[in-house]
């Protein structure tokens, strides 16, 4: 393949978590989705190795040099990090470039914003690299989620990155080893409902998850058997009295959400799709999220009940909670949907997207 010399253009997509919030982390498989929102990136070489990034939608431009091991200047320094990963993977950068990024994803509002910038970035980089390379999805992933979530030890899992890079509807698995399918279902609309209520996606994160690992900790010390993979509920009943009622709760409520997951993957499975079916399979898994886990928010709460009086066949909290947006399946009558929702917050109608991908012209945003 020829690589342009002068200008590229990347754009990836956001996604939607259908089931398995806040079990990638805890190696149990995820469904996700990837979204009509996209962040794109354009850009061009330039003569010697400083990189200019320009970003208007935050109001904010990015300048370092392209050297051997770029230092960090922030927490979640993602721009420098993926260039690091990639010189450590063995691909040079004799040149910087001046690029220009973009998008529609809304910001720590739970729909993948900053590993589909991270996606797109590395998908941009690995072009403009020496080798000029074409990468797989899988690669841009596991390359993303190395330089957003390893490099500076974070909480999260690599749901958001597999989905962006890849594009459509996703069973990803990270136990043994992490394993992506596409599935081949077509869904119909849904309507996003951004709360506008900021979270602390890194805290929220880390609070669910050292919780649970304590819990699964001092059960296998107990039971040296015990996998979050493998136990059915009859087996966590018998350890009820072991543990504090939150505790059990926690637990409980993990593996029920393992087992939802499981159970959609057979409804999406299955031609023709029931959409009703998969709409109550989403009202479930977010009872469990709001009931046990407590992500969710009276907002968001307020607004999946507007989204389900209006005819949404299902919804949930979408990202690791404590705000952010909330999803709600809407192949009947989208614009109702949308507008129930936009009486509480922001709304918008959205479709499953492609992938990260090279495009030929700037897209619209």
């Amino acid at each position: 393949m020829q690589f342009s010399e002068k200008t590229v253009r990347v754009s990836t997509p956001g996604r939607i978590c259908l089931f398995g919030e806040h079990q990638d982390y805890l190696q149990l498989p995820v469904i996700a989705a990837a979204i009509s929102r996209r962040v794109c990136i354009v850009g061009s070489r330039r003569t010697d190795r400083k990189v200019n990034i320009d970003l208007p939608d935050v109001r904010k431009r990015e300048s370092f040099e392209i050297s051997k091991q770029i230092r960090y200047v922030r927490e979640r320094d993602y721009f420098r990090s993926a260039v690091n990963v990639l010189q450590r993977r063995g691909f040079e950068f004799s040149y910087g470039f001046d690029c220009t990024v973009k998008g529609n994803i809304p910001i720590n509002a739970g729909m993948g914003s900053s590993s589909a910038l991270t996606v797109c970035w590395v998908d941009f980089l690995s072009r403009l690299t020496d080798q000029q390379k074409e990468l797989e999805p899988q690669e841009i992933a596991q390359i993303a989620h190395e330089a957003e979530v390893l490099e500076f030890s974070e909480p999260g899992g690599s749901m958001d990155h597999y989905s962006a890079a890849k594009g459509g509807v996703i069973w990803l698995e990270s136990y043994p080893a992490t394993r992506m399918s596409p599935m081949n279902v077509e869904l119909k609309s849904f309507v996003v409902g951004n709360s506008n209520q900021p979270k602390d996606t890194k805290s929220v994160l880390a609070n669910v998850k050292n919780k649970l690992l304590a819990i699964v900790n001092s059960v296998r010390k107990r039971h040296p058997g015990f996998s979050l993979q493998t136990v059915s509920r009859n087996e966590l009943d018998a350890w009820r009295e072991e543990m504090r009622a939150e505790q059990f709760e926690l637990l409980a409520g993990t593996v029920r959400n393992r087992d939802i997951s499981f159970e959609a993957r057979k409804v999406l499975e299955h031609s023709p799709l029931d959409h009703k079916r998969f709409g109550e399979l989403l009202d479930r898994h977010h009872a469990v999220l709001r009931d046990v886990l407590k992500i969710s928010t009276p907002k968001i709460d307020r607004m999946i009940d507007a989204a389900l009086n209006a005819g949404a066949y299902g919804g949930k909290i979408n990202g690791s909670g404590g705000g952010g947006c909330m999803v709600a399946y809407a192949p009947e009558n989208p614009d109702a949907v949308m507008e129930a929702v936009r009486t509480i917050g922001e709304a918008s109608i959205v479709s499953i997207g492609e992938g990260s991908r090279l495009e030929e012209n700037t897209p619209e945003l």
